[in-house]
């Protein structure tokens, strides 16, 4: 069985930063692309940060040159730093990872998910 456990949410005011952490736990083949998505109330599921395992990465166009995505691979780790945040960035962020299976395919594993809540 795999988990997901994120940590670092919380309450910061604008302009502030915050770290978001994910790490993989439990019977583990392969992790392939690992990411963030958010979802804030009443809008739609947003794919933040996605980084692969050699460390290729793909942004939203809205936390372009704010958020950094990194991992660590020995470790199942991906992290989110989260820089210059705004109001706007308040959600529940969640982490993902893609697992591949022994026998083939991929599996997609999700993190409990985490508020984040950026004052004015």
């Amino acid at each position: 069985q795999v988990q997901l456990v994120e940590s670092g949410g919380g309450l910061v005011q604008a302009g502030g930063s915050l770290t978001l952490s994910c790490a993989a736990s439990g019977v583990i083949f392969s992790i392939g692309v690992m990411g963030w998505y958010r979802q804030a109330p009443g809008k739609q599921r947003e794919l933040v940060a996605s980084i692969t395992r050699g460390a290729n990465t793909n942004y939203a166009d809205s936390v372009k040159g704010r958020f950094t995505t990194s991992r660590d691979n020995a470790k199942n780790v991906v992290y989110l730093q989260m820089n210059s945040l705004k109001p706007e960035d308040t959600a529940v962020y969640s982490c993902y990872a893609e697992m591949g299976r022994p026998q083939g395919g991929l599996t997609k594993y999700w993190g409990q998910g985490t508020q984040v809540t950026v004052s004015s």
